[in-house]
Parts: structure tokens; sequence; C-alpha cells
């Protein structure tokens, strides 16, 4: 059997796509920016708990979420998405119209 290499530690601001390999739950594909590992909660060998932000397309944070999952399944993402700044609305110019007479 080939060594195996534990996958690398899940830390704060980190974002992953989370898909079946992470856990039977994710049949649909999700983006999750890590908010803790909760290394102190009990698991199985091979699995974490995570509390996360479940993230849109656009890098906006959705959801809060607590999440059981296997590290090795955790698809990191190298440019993680980040949130589409809004433009700030600039309040309409008063003109003053002067009274004639």
């Amino acid at each position: 059997m080939p060594p195996t290499s534990d996958p690398p530690p899940i830390r704060p601001g980190d974002v992953f796509r989370l898909t079946r390999a992470a856990s039977p739950q994710f049949v649909t594909p999700i983006t999750v920016r890590v908010i803790r590992h909760r290394s102190d909660w009990s698991t199985y060998q091979g699995w974490a708990w995570i509390e996360c932000y479940q993230l849109d397309d656009r890098g906006d944070a959705t959801a809060r979420r607590e999440l059981y999952v296997m590290p090795a399944g955790m698809i990191r993402q190298t440019e993680s998405p980040s949130p589409v700044r809004r433009k700030r609305r600039t309040p309409a110019r008063r003109t003053s119209v002067r009274a004639e007479g």
C-alpha cells in the first residue's frame, strides 16, 4: 500500500469546493469559506467538523453552516471568489432655484 499524505491543514479564510468526495451530502457541489476547523469535536478517523460560510457564484456569503466533511476530499480553491463591491449610491445634487421678482 503506498504511503498516504495528510491533507493540508484547514485554516480560517480558506475556500473549498465541496463535492461528493468530501461528503455524500454534496450531490450538488458548493463553495465554502472556512470560519473555523472544530478540532475540539471528536470525529471518526479521516473526518472533520468545520464552521463555514456557503458562498454564491459572486463570492458573497449566503448561509452560515456547520459541516461534517472528509478533508481529503475537499478541493482547495487557489483563487477565491471575492465579494463583488457594490457601487455606492451618491445622493442627487440639489440645485437651488431662485425666485425672480
